[in-house]
């Protein structure tokens, strides 16, 4: 058996047996508990796949996810790419990131729907917030990380800054930057699922809120199962996409042998 069936197995194994202690828990010691039986939960995600709401909700989570994580990597890597070029900029700016970049874009969730209303923009904002920071402070990282040997040697065959920044410096930090954008993928997400869910912004946040508030609490942790899926799905691409588009630093090679 190959070491991807092997993972693969293992993986099967797991959600296999925290399914099977769900079930237990349910029907058994937390019996009339408001946690439903995983196999009703199960069955009711399985119908929702079969509604346009559903998918309607999916399409606006993603489109708020990946509208912030897009804005959030055009801003960050630029602002990074100024840092990270000049050592007194990066010190100057270490201490403000650092206390920006674990701040939750829920602090300032009150504000942007006063500001923007229960709407994607706001969504799309709070992603940006929660991203933003992180890709910026890896692209500074790597960026300033650059090999000076390599600096050096592009000085000496008479390279501009331009040239130097496009051929040099760039392809020395990507590694930084797709490790911040595998990172921010999945924040991205749960970013969005909020703005719905704590703002009124579309999506399956407001769908959880609703389940919530009619007292279903089968469809509730059907959508709980929908997003967890959907989480698996945003992890897998981002990083088939890393892989994917760095296959050709030494990184990437060493790790696929």
């Amino acid at each position: 058996m190959s070491t991807l069936a092997k993972q693969a197995a293992v993986g099967a194994a797991g959600v296999i047996t925290a399914l099977g202690a769900w079930q237990y828990a349910a029907i058994g010691p937390l019996a009339g508990s408001p946690l439903p039986p995983a196999t009703d939960a199960i069955a009711a995600a399985v119908g929702l796949l079969g509604t346009a709401d559903l998918w309607s909700a999916v399409a606006s989570t993603l489109a708020m996810a990946l509208g912030g994580l897009a804005l959030a990597a055009v801003v960050g890597i630029a602002v990074g790419i100024g840092i990270g070029t000049s050592p007194l900029a990066l010190h100057a700016t270490r201490v403000p990131l650092e206390f920006l970049k674990p701040i939750p874009p829920i602090v300032i969730l009150p504000v942007v729907v006063l500001v923007l209303g229960p709407t994607a923009s706001m969504g799309i904002f709070l992603v940006f917030f929660g991203c933003v920071f992180a890709i910026a402070m890896q692209t500074s990282a790597g960026v300033f990380d650059t090999d000076p040997v390599a600096l050096a040697t592009s000085r000496s065959y008479g390279m501009g800054r331009g040239e130097i920044l496009l051929r040099v410096v760039l392809p020395s930090a990507l590694p930084y930057v797709g490790t911040a954008m595998r990172v921010a993928a999945p924040t991205a997400l749960i970013v969005a699922v909020v703005a719905g869910l704590l703002g009124g912004g579309p999506g399956l946040g407001q769908s959880l809120l609703l389940a919530q508030l009619s007292g279903s609490r089968t469809a509730l942790f059907a959508y709980v199962l929908i997003l967890g899926a959907l989480g698996l799905v945003v992890a897998g691409v981002s990083q088939w996409a890393e892989r994917r588009l760095l296959h050709w630093h030494p990184q990437y090679r060493e790790g696929a042998r």
